[in-house]
């Protein structure tokens, strides 16, 4: 038996390894694409209106897509691969994706008949000045970003049967063309429009159905590529829709969440909403690589095995799942946290984006920082749900969360805002950091407490370890590191240099810590 836990855990690094590798590929594309806007755009009016334009339909997207949809979808998707005829999934692929298309296609254009006038009367009736311009300029930029939720909710469906697939390098792969497509329009096309930033707005538009075209050839080679059908009455669609409604309250809950902390932020000073998004772009940068990667890799693994009926095999996944998370998410958010300033001023601390504006952002980093491995737990945890076709514990779990992070957004914001401190919306990203505790604690204790996931032995031990080595190279780091004001006097090449520098120095302190404490690279494989 454990020399089959060893094969199962070693494809399945591959599997990680595989999408992690495409989405380094996409996450370094997206840093390169927000250091052309930094540098191009800076944070203020524009580009707060921008983010805040392309924020609504990527809170749609993963309300209807890469959240409920998806944790509805693989499941039942996976059920059928293990236990029907090939004809059978195609039939069920058809009938999903004629349903969501058409339905998204009619919420698609309800969204750009209501919200490009809600947004011009709230200008006319709550501000003037440059904040009225700034509600005017992101209801204009919506009729553009919008759509988008089309075309990429399409993409997350044919992602989700790629991935059913074991095929996860071309969907991760896929965001490089959003990324690419938005550099293009920003250095191509940016300085023809009267508003700059209309030009990235227009990119997301084309974006969208790129991205959808590139996955459709693999998609066919499975010959899973139909005719999209209506199916509402398919037994397989109603199953998913059956799943999807918990999971889109659920999803819904997380993604208000995130709407009302950026529409906190875009009452406070002009630049906070780029302050928190270039921030929390860091932050997404491991998240992306490794949780998401775990969470792809673990909802279709965990579904075969719940399909299969084996629950022991379910368990040892997921704590496999969990110790990697560990490993990956403490050091990670020890080095965000104490590299921030030189992080933020190295990417981003160029021609518009000021020395207040690194300040400002490297302070919203750290405090997104401390939440990180609870955002990298959230993402194991709740496939071990999802794949039990349970979407209602999440849920609750999710509600628990957003009532602690409004909760602490208004203690926090009240009391800095109070003390009249420089960087209000800091207190923002706290308050999600620590709701991400709230969130992923419940979701450890409910799946503890039914038994269906049970620790291995050397836990105890296994978190010492990964803790006094991060707290070793955290001290080095912050002694000798130095701050934003004297990151930002550098050049270029020498904050680049130091920076590469100061990385590798803190990953290789990691990792001597980590061997010293007798950590050794099979425990990868196969946890003791």
């Amino acid at each position: 038996m454990d020399r089959e836990d060893s094969l199962l855990s070693e494809r399945l690094l591959k599997s990680i390894f595989s999408f992690s590798s495409m989405s380094l590929i996409s996450r370094v594309a997206g840093l390169v694409r927000d250091i052309v806007f930094a540098r191009i755009f800076g944070a203020g009016l524009a580009t707060d209106a921008f983010f805040v334009a392309f924020k609504i339909p990527n809170f749609m997207r993963r309300l209807f897509a890469e959240g409920a949809f998806s944790q509805g979808f693989i499941p039942v998707l996976s059920e059928y691969k293990v236990q029907k005829e090939h004809a059978e999934v195609s039939t069920l692929v058809s009938r999903v994706m004629g349903t969501l298309g058409l339905v998204l296609l009619l919420l698609t254009g309800l969204g750009l008949l209501l919200l490009p006038p809600i947004f011009d009367w709230a200008g006319n009736e709550w501000f003037t000045g440059q904040e009225q311009q700034k509600w005017f300029l992101a209801g204009d930029l919506i009729r553009w970003t919008f759509p988008y939720i089309l075309f990429i909710s399409l993409t997350a469906l044919v992602s989700g049967v790629l991935n059913t697939y074991q095929i996860f390098a071309l969907p991760a792969f896929a965001p490089v063309l959003l990324n690419i497509i938005l550099i293009g329009a920003t250095l191509g096309f940016a300085h023809q429009f009267e508003q700059p930033v209309t030009a990235i707005a227009i990119g997301v538009f084309v974006a969208g159905v790129v991205q959808l075209v590139f996955l459709l050839p693999a998609l066919y080679r499975l010959r899973l590529l139909a005719i999209p059908v209506w199916g509402w009455a398919h037994e397989g669609v109603n199953r998913i829709v059956k799943l999807m409604v918990p999971a889109i309250f659920g999803a819904s809950v997380v993604q208000i969440n995130l709407m009302i902390d950026t529409a906190i932020a875009f009452l406070l000073v002009s630049g906070s909403v780029s302050w928190l998004y270039y921030s929390d772009r860091l932050v997404e940068f491991p998240l992306g690589i490794f949780g998401i990667a775990l969470s792809t890799v673990l909802l279709p693994g965990l579904s075969k095995r719940f399909a299969s009926n084996a629950p022991e095999d379910f368990s040892r996944l997921m704590d496999w799942g969990m110790r990697l998370a560990l490993l990956i998410g403490i050091p990670s958010a020890v080095g965000l946290f104490v590299l921030s300033a030189p992080l933020i001023a190295t990417l981003f601390g160029y021609d518009a984006f000021t020395l207040h504006s690194v300040q400002m952002s490297s302070l919203s980093l750290m405090a997104y920082a401390i939440g990180l491995p609870a955002f990298i737990f959230v993402k194991v945890l709740a496939p071990g749900f999802f794949a039990r076709q349970d979407t209602k514990s999440p849920v609750r779990a999710a509600v628990a969360a957003m009532v602690a992070n409004v909760s602490l957004n208004i203690i926090f914001v009240v009391s800095l805002l109070a003390i009249e401190f420089d960087g209000v919306h800091t207190g923002l990203a706290l308050a999600t950091s620590l709701g991400a505790y709230v969130n992923s604690g419940l979701l450890l204790y409910w799946l503890l407490k039914t038994g269906v996931y049970q620790p291995l032995m050397g836990w105890p031990k296994y978190y010492l370890q990964v803790v006094t080595a991060s707290t070793v190279m955290a001290v080095v780091l912050w002694l000798y590191s130095g701050d934003a004001q004297l990151w930002y006097a550098m050049a270029f090449m020498q904050r680049l240099l130091w920076l590469m520098l100061w990385v590798f120095a803190g990953v290789g302190i990691f990792a001597i810590v980590l061997w010293l404490l007798g950590v050794r690279p099979r425990q990868l494989i196969r946890p003791t």
